[in-house]
């Protein structure tokens, strides 16, 4: 398996056989596979009812195909990549239509190409060309020196067009918005945007924002981390195999006791061993090739970067780059969520205190086979650590609906991009798509308070005054109830705490709150009572489930207890006024809102402070919502009502 990198490793290869490309065909998502490997894709996965495909490497839905277009040409119908035609190697054919020919209908293959008008010609256009007063200057070069060259086979590439409108040019580029976009974007989408300017009087500045020698070595780190995976998990399908024949020697040496139930308890281990070994192998061939299929889709997206920085033209190099940096994320996010941690297994036999009797014993009674499954982080620091990242405000964007004026006390981010927020003034759920847009409302039958993730496709809402936590289902972008549980107290923060537990922090009465932990529905562990003054509170978990966070807005602080209930300390700072939401990052360092302070303080999981963010924090700030995956935070703010505030670390 390690030699299908290898055999490629300076070469363009789709990430679906593995090998060179043939007939590279573009996803809207940006990513290119073989037309036929496309074909057997979509072909093999049944999308014909759905009318439409998910990209194979970033499961994404593009392509949304006619009744009248039957599957076996929707392959054809996506783009030819022709800038990775074009860095394909030189022994492979380059297929051209002359241009010329092509506006009158016919098809003449081409034989040469202006590098002035960038157009590809057949011989007849092309001495036709050469006998022009404005073009005979021009220099025509034959397919064959196009071919020996890399920067002369950039040349053949088309022009970037955009994704949402077919043949329409990229010429202008958004500073509001940070995208290229056509004419008929611009007058659709940013004609109201204050900095909208020419894309090409854009360009050397923009390439020199790009840094593209950062987006190079982001795609060779993630694909060292994949190969160590690949590594690591052939290694331990060697290792299991040489645990599963060593466990036999282990039984021989206490036969002279129990040999006949040994006997038996060999043969079970052997074939258990061996079915475990070849279950084992194949998940790991699975987990393996998919694995090599997103290091190939991220070492093109490098060979792209390195080929278009070092050939292209200006114009090339920015929007490749561009494309490529909106691709990083969601490598990231795969490489974060899928291979960063792999499983090892192990297996041992395990003997029971019976060894004495064993002879009246069966082998069932003696022992069993046990496999181990040990999750472990063998690539430490994909990113650097979260305390040494500063933090910089990216968006700003509105979400107004109808009703009266909204109260977003509640915020959390879904899979795929997407967030919903709570609407404490107009007792409703509102889900966000990832381009910050209402997808659907959900009507709640009293104002909620706090909003959390707690399993696959689902949320819970905490409703105080009604001492209850409404469970909804968000699967396929449909907000829809599925159970309610009751608790003993008024219910305010809310956070998930693994396995579809979580934990609510609420008021007991008598000035007097506490948090409890909810499982299977029930309220099974219970914190010390502290006192406080009635007010607003929300909770939050560690990574590891080990501590909870609670903010108490009356006494203007932090409280961070252990998960058997008991204080280990408090975090009020002068300087932190009226605290509303609590988040985690993804190391553990915690993010509180000042209300009254108009700040958000971070902290270390010991509680010492690591940073007071006042930049860009808005009046009023609420609640708080961290993305693990992005590495960005959304705050709502009592103040603007409707406006949400997006920051990332960088």
């Amino acid at each position: 398996m390690a030699a299908a990198i290898s055999n490629t490793e300076e070469e363009p290869t789709c990430p679906i056989c593995l090998g060179l490309f043939n007939v590279p065909r573009q996803l809207p998502c940006a990513h290119t596979f073989c037309q036929s490997c496309l074909q057997s894709y979509i072909t093999s996965k049944e999308h014909e009812k759905k009318r439409c495909i998910e990209c194979p490497v970033c499961r994404k839905t593009v392509g949304h195909f006619t009744e009248n277009k039957p599957t076996s040409e929707w392959a054809s119908s996506f783009p030819v990549d022709t800038v990775i035609q074009c860095i394909i190697p030189t022994k492979s054919k380059v297929d051209r239509v002359c241009d010329a020919c092509s506006s009158d209908g016919s098809s003449v293959t081409a034989t040469g190409f202006c590098v002035v008008c960038e157009e590809a010609m057949c011989d007849d256009c092309a001495k036709f060309h050469r006998k022009q007063k404005m073009s005979k200057a021009h220099s025509i070069l034959t397919m064959a020196e196009l071919l020996s060259n890399p920067q002369n086979m950039m040349k053949l590439a088309e022009g970037f067009t955009c994704l949402d409108h077919e043949d329409e040019k990229l010429n202008f580029y958004c500073n509001d918005h940070k995208i290229a976009c056509c004419g008929i974007c611009y007058f659709q989408s940013h004609n109201t945007c204050s900095k909208v300017r020419m894309l090409k009087d854009e360009l050397s500045d923009l390439l020199r924002e790009t840094k593209t020698s950062e987006i190079i070595e982001d795609l060779k780190k993630l694909q060292a981390h994949l190969k160590k995976f690949i590594d690591v998990k052939e290694s331990n399908i060697r290792d299991l195999e040489s645990q599963v024949n060593g466990l036999t020697y282990q039984i021989r040496e206490v036969r002279t006791k129990i040999n006949t139930a040994l006997d038996e308890l060999e043969i079970k281990v052997m074939t258990e061993g061996k079915r475990i070994h070849k279950e084992a192998d194949i998940r790991t061939q699975e987990e393996n090739h998919q694995c090599l299929s997103l290091i190939h889709a991220i070492r093109n997206s490098q060979l792209l970067c390195e080929t278009v920085h070092k050939y292209g033209i200006d114009i090339q190099k920015f929007l490749t780059a561009e494309k490529i940096k909106s691709q990083l994320p969601l490598y990231y996010s795969q490489v974060r969520e899928k291979y960063e941690r792999t499983d090892i297994v192990t297996v041992q036999v395990t003997f029971t205190p019976l060894l004495e009797s064993v002879l009246s014993l069966s082998s069932s009674d003696i022992g069993k086979l046990v496999t181990t499954n040990a999750s472990t982080l063998f690539i430490p620091g994909l990113r650097k650590p979260t305390k040494e990242c500063q933090v910089e405000k990216v968006e700003t964007f509105d979400v107004n609906i109808s009703g009266n004026t909204p109260y977003y006390s509640g915020i959390t981010v879904l899979s795929r991009d997407r967030v919903i927020l709570v609407d404490n003034a107009n007792s409703q759920c509102i889900l966000l798509n990832n381009s910050h847009q209402v997808v659907t409302t959900y009507k709640l039958t009293e104002k909620p308070c706090d909003i959390c993730v707690v399993g696959d496709e689902e949320v819970a809402v905490s409703l105080y005054d009604q001492k209850k936590i409404h469970i909804l289902s968000v699967r396929n972008d449909v907000i829809s109830p599925v159970r309610t549980i009751a608790t003993k107290y008024e219910c305010y923060g809310i956070t998930a705490a693994g396995n579809g537990e979580m934990v609510v922090v609420g008021y007991c009465g008598n000035y007097k709150h506490c948090w409890s932990l909810i499982r299977d529905g029930r309220e099974v562990s219970y914190s010390d009572q502290y006192d406080s003054s009635y007010g607003n509170y929300y909770i939050a978990l560690n990574n590891s489930k080990t501590r909870v966070y609670v903010t108490v807005s009356s006494t203007n602080s932090l409280l961070c207890f252990i998960m058997d209930g008991k204080k280990q300390y408090i975090y009020s700072p002068d300087n932190l006024k009226s605290p509303r939401g609590v988040t985690v990052d993804r190391d553990d360092n915690i993010y509180v809102v000042g209300y009254s302070s108009h700040n958000i303080h971070q902290l270390s999981p010991e509680g010492c402070i690591l940073q007071v963010i006042t930049t860009g924090v808005p009046h009023n700030p609420w609640a708080i919502s961290f993305d693990n995956i992005r590495d960005t935070f959304i705050i709502t703010n009592y103040s603007e009502y409707t406006k949400l505030h997006i920051y990332q670390l960088k």
